[in-house]
C-alpha cells in the first residue's frame, strides 16, 4: 500500500523566509517505531449494513473508514482503509514556556471521558473528552477527538487554556504512512504540508492561525532540536525532497498570554487521490464541529452510535447486572463493534493496538492484534449475540469462509476444512499454526446462531454443506496439511499443533473442549440435513475424545501438591498421551526446560464452560487448589490478588498459566518487544479474562449444587463482575494484562492492578464481561452448549 499525508490551514502568516524552498537534511531520520498499546479510548463511526455489507449507497450514505486510537492523552494510531492500515504513529503537542520544553504525553496529568453520556454517566458514543493539565499547573490542553461519519476525516478539537505569561504550543505529527515509518517524504507547498509514500492521502485542515512551520525527519531535523537548543523553530524547511525516511511535522501556534485561552479545529482527512483528502478534510471543517459530533453521536435522523445502543435489546438487562451501572458495558457494546473492518463485512479484529507498540519496530508493515483469530472472533460475535445483536454476528458468521483452509487457500494444498490461525480481514494469511479450537468455534457459533433464530433452517442447512461439515470432518477425521513451515504435516485430532494460547503442541483441555462441543453441534446439523451418517461419525468422535480426556490430560503424580488434590489436577498441555511423564514442553518466550507438570491453566473450565463436564466433577475440584495455589512461587503462581481504593476486600485475578513469559520483563518492566521474545526473565501477567471465566464456573458451580439464590450471585457479582471493571482504565477499555507486581518496575511504573502495555482494549476481555453479565442475568451460562451438556453432564 501507498499513502501520503497533507496539512493544509485556512489561516496562516509565514515568515518572508519560508517562501524559499530549502531541503532538510538528516534521511532517513530516527527508527520508526508505533505508540503505547495501553489505549484509554478507541473510535470510528458507526454504520449500517445494506444486505449485510457496508456499500457507500446505503442508508447512511458514504461509509466511513477511518479508526482511531488514544493512549497517554495524545491520538496514536490512527487507521485508514482497511482497519489495520496505519496512517499515523502520534500527534501531540510540545510545550514552551518560560524555562521548560513539555512533550505533552509525558508531562501532563491526562484524565479522559467520553463527550455524549446518558444521566447514569453511561457512554453513548465513541468520542471523547481529554484533558492534559501540567504538573506545575502552567496551561491545560483539552481535546476532543471523533471521526465524521459523512467521509474519510477524524475531528481534533483543541481548548488551549494558558495560566503563566508566553506559552507558546507547537503541534507534533508524526506520519506512519502505508503501514510502516521508513518510507515517507514530507514538503510543503503554500498552505499545505504533505508526506507521502505513494497515491494514499491525508491532509489536514485547520482554522488555527500557524505562526510558522517545519518538515523534516524525525530526530534530526524535525524541528525539536531547534525547541530544545533555542526555544523556537530556527530551521524551517519546506521538503525532505525525493529521498524518503521517517519523517515528521510541527507546526508552531501562536503564544498565549497569562488567562489567554484558544480554540482551533484540526481535521485530518484521508483519500485515495490529494484532492478526496483534501475534500474530505474540508468537508468536515465546513460542516462544524458541533454538526458533525450530533451526526456521530446518531442525534435527529443522522444515524451513529446512540442507535446502535438502541438497537440492543439486552442492554439495560445486562446493565443491572453490573456494579458500576452499566458504564463499562456500554462501552463495551461499542468496543465490540468498532473492531469490525468495513470494507470487508463481519471483519472482527483481536484488538485495535500493537502489543507494547513504543518498542515495536514499524520498519515493515505489521498488524500487531489489528487481525483476525476465528478464537477471538467467536467470543467478540457470542457477546454481541449476548446484547441482543442478532444481525453482526450472522454478518461474522458468513465471513469466516474467507479464512477457512480449501483449495482456493494461496500456497496451501492437504485435507480443507480448518480455519487459519491468524489472518488480516482481507483473507491474507499471516499465521498458519493448526489450533484446532479454532476450527470448532465456527461450528459452535453456527449452531448457536440457529438456535437463537438469527439463521433460520434453510441458511444452517446451506452453511452446514459449504463451510461446517468440512471443519466437523476435519476434527472428526484430522488430515495432513502443507502451508508455509508446515510440510505435509499430519493432523491427529484432538492433539493440536497449538492450543489457544498458540504455544504448544499437545492434548489442551480448552482446545478438547471446544472440539467435543463443535462436534455435538455439527452432528444436530447433520440430522437436521438428513446426514446420519455423519451424525453419528460426529458423535462418535466426540465420545471418543471425551472418554480419553483424563486419561490424556489429568496427572496424577504432578510436581504441584496442594491440598486435598495432591498432584492430582489437569495439566495445562500434554505432550502425549501419556500426563504422567513429566515430558518437558517446547521451549517459548525464554522458558525452557519446563516440566508439563509444573504448569495449570484456566482451561479446563472450558470443559465446564462448553457442557463437557460438570462442575462438580471430581477432577475439575481437584485443579482448583493447585491453579489457587498463592504460596507457590510466583514462576509457577497463577492466581494473585489486588487491593483497590474505596474497594473492601481482594479481588482475584489469574495469569494464563504457569512459567507464561509473555509480558514484561522481571528484571526493569520493560516491553516484551523491547527484550526480544526469548529473554527467560520474560514474565506473562494477569489476564482479566480470567476473572469472567472464574466467574462462569462459579456461577455453574453454584447451580450444580443447589446454592444459587440473590445472596450467592451477588457474592459472584462483587467478585468477578467487579473485578473486570476495576480492571478496566479510566476511559473504560480493558486491557489484556494488568501488573501483578512481581518483578522491578522501573520501565512503566505501573500499579498493581493496572492494565500493562501489552493490548487494550481486547475484545476477548470485553466480551468476557458482556457474556459474564448475560450469564448472570440468565442464571446460566451464556457460551454452555445444550446438546453437549445433555450428553455429557448427568
Amino acid at each position: 500500500m501507498s499513502s501520503v499525508f497533507a496539512l493544509s490551514a485556512c489561516h496562516e502568516n509565514f515568515p518572508a523566509k519560508n517562501s524559499t524552498s530549502t531541503v532538510a537534511p538528516g534521511a532517513p531520520g530516527a527508527a520508526s517505531h508505533w505508540s503505547y498499546s495501553g489505549k484509554t479510548g478507541i473510535g470510528t463511526s458507526y454504520e449500517q449494513y445494506t444486505n449485510g455489507q457496508y456499500q457507500d449507497t446505503g442508508s447512511t450514505g458514504k461509509i466511513s473508514k477511518v479508526w482511531f486510537s488514544l493512549a497517554q492523552g495524545v491520538l496514536t494510531e490512527t487507521m485508514f482503509g482497511l482497519i489495520h492500515e496505519a496512517q499515523i504513529q502520534e500527534v501531540q503537542f510540545y510545550i514552551k514556556g518560560d524555562g521548560f520544553l513539555h512533550q505533552e504525553k509525558n508531562d501532563t496529568v491526562s484524565h479522559i471521558d467520553y463527550l455524549d453520556k446518558d444521566a447514569q454517566g453511561r457512554p453513548l458514543s465513541l468520542a471523547y473528552k481529554i484533558v492534559n493539565r501540567d504538573k506545575a499547573g502552567r496551561y491545560e490542553i483539552e481535546k476532543h477527538f471523533f471521526t465524521d461519519p459523512d467521509t474519510n476525516s477524524l475531528m481534533m478539537k483543541v481548548i488551549f487554556k494558558s495560566f503563566a505569561e508566553n506559552i507558546t504550543p507547537y503541534l507534533y505529527i508524526n506520519p506512519n504512512m502505508a503501514n510502516t515509518g521508513p518510507g515517507d517524504k514530507a514538503w510543503r507547498e503554500g498552505n499545505t504540508w504533505y508526506a507521502a509514500d505513494g497515491k494514499t492521502h491525508l491532509a489536514i485542515s485547520t482554522d488555527a492561525t500557524v505562526a510558522a512551520s517545519t518538515v523534516g525527519f524525525e530526530g534530526v531535523s524535525d524541528g525539536l532540536k531547534d525547541l530544545a537548543s533555542a526555544g523556537k523553530l530556527i530551521n524551517k524547511y519546506s521538503t525532505t525532497g525525493d529521498t524518503t525516511g521517517n519523517v515528521a511535522i510541527t507546526l508552531e501556534l501562536p503564544a498565549l498570554k497569562k488567562g489567554e485561552t484558544k480554540e482551533w479545529q484540526f481535521v485530518l482527512g484521508f483519500g485515495n487521490s490529494k484532492e478526496e483528502s483534501l475534500a474530505a478534510s474540508s468537508q468536515t471543517l465546513s460542516t462544524g464541529y458541533e454538526k458533525v459530533l450530533a451526526n456521530f453521536n446518531g442525534k435527529g435522523d443522522a444515524i451513529g452510535w446512540e442507535d446502535y445502543l438502541t438497537s440492543l435489546p439486552a442492554l439495560e438487562k445486562l446493565s443491572a447486572e453490573s456494579t458500576d451501572g452499566g458504564k463499562l458495558l456500554y462501552a463495551s457494546a461499542m468496543v465490540l463493534k468498532a473492531q469490525e473492518d468495513k470494507t470487508y463485512a463481519g471483519g472482527v479484529i483481536a484488538s485495535l493496538s500493537n502489543p507494547w507498540g513504543d518498542t515495536a519496530s514499524a520498519d515493515k508493515a505489521q498488524t500487531g492484534y489489528k487481525a483476525v483469530w476465528p478464537r477471538d472472533f467467536y467470543q467478540v460475535t457470542m457477546a454481541m449475540l449476548a446484547l441482543g445483536d442478532k444481525i453482526t454476528p450472522k454478518v461474522a458468521f458468513e465471513y469466516l469462509e474467507h479464512v477457512q483452509t480449501s483449495d482456493k487457500t494461496p500456497g496451501y494444498s492437504g485435507t480443507p476444512g480448518w480455519f487459519l490461525q491468524k489472518t488480516h480481514v482481507d483473507g491474507q494469511t499471516e499465521w498458519v499454526g493448526v489450533q484446532l479450537d479454532q476450527t470448532a468455534m465456527p461450528i459452535m457459533l453456527g449452531w448457536r446462531l440457529w438456535k437463537e433464530g438469527a439463521l433460520s433452517d434453510a441458511e444452517m442447512l446451506e452453511w452446514y454443506n459449504k463451510m461446517l461439515k468440512p471443519a466437523a470432518n476435519f476434527l472428526t477425521d484430522g488430515g495432513t496439511v502443507s502451508i508455509d513451515w508446515l510440510k505435509n504435516v499430519k493432523i491427529n485430532p484432538p492433539k493440536s499443533i497449538q492450543e489457544r494460547w498458540e504455544e504448544q503442541p499437545g492434548y489442551s483441555p480448552s482446545t478438547t473442549a471446544a472440539i467435543i462441543s463443535g462436534l455435538v453441534a455439527a452432528s444436530d446439523m447433520a440430522k437436521l440435513a438428513k446426514d446420519e451418517s455423519a451424525a453419528k461419525r460426529y458423535l462418535a468422535a466426540a465420545d471418543k475424545y471425551s472418554k480419553n480426556l483424563e486419561k490424556n490430560l489429568y496427572t496424577t503424580n504432578g510436581l504441584l501438591n496442594k491440598a486435598p488434590s495432591d498432584g492430582h489436577y489437569y495439566l495445562r498441555i500434554s505432550e502425549n498421551e501419556n500426563p504422567n511423564d513429566h515430558a518437558l514442553l517446547e521451549e517459548r518466550n525464554g522458558q525452557a526446560n519446563v516440566n508439563e507438570s509444573e504448569v495449570v491453566d484456566g482451561g479446563f473450565l472450558e470443559l465446564v464452560r462448553y457442557g463437557v463436564r460438570s462442575p462438580l466433577n471430581k477432577e475439575i475440584q481437584d485443579t482448583l487448589p493447585e491453579m489457587d495455589d498463592t504460596s507457590l512461587p510466583d514462576a509457577v503462581r497463577v492466581k494473585y490478588e489486588f487491593s483497590f481504593a474505596g474497594v473492601d476486600g481482594k479481588i482475584p485475578g489469574w495469569r494464563r498459566y504457569g512459567k507464561d513469559g509473555y509480558g514484561e520483563d522481571t528484571i526493569a518492566g520493560r516491553g516484551y518487544n523491547a527484550t526480544g521474545t526469548s529473554l527467560p526473565e520474560g514474565r506473562g501477567r494477569v489476564w482479566p479474562i480470567f476473572s469472567g471465566e472464574r466467574g462462569h464456573y462459579e456461577l455453574a458451580k453454584a447451580k450444580a449444587s443447589g446454592k444459587l439464590n440473590a445472596e450467592s450471585i451477588n457474592t459472584l457479582r462483587n467478585t468477578y463482575v467487579k473485578g473486570m471493571e476495576l480492571f478496566a482504565n479510566e476511559g473504560y477499555m480493558i486491557p489484556e494484562q494488568v501488573w501483578d507486581g512481581v518483578g522491578n518496575n522501573d520501565t512503566y511504573n505501573y500499579t498493581a492492578g493496572e492494565g500493562t502495555n501489552s493490548a487494550t482494549p481486547l475484545a476477548w476481555s470485553h466480551a468476557e464481561y458482556v457474556k459474564l453479565l448475560r450469564s448472570y442475568a440468565d442464571k446460566k451460562v451464556w457460551d454452555n452448549n445444550a446438546s453437549t451438556s445433555a450428553r455429557y453432564v448427568k
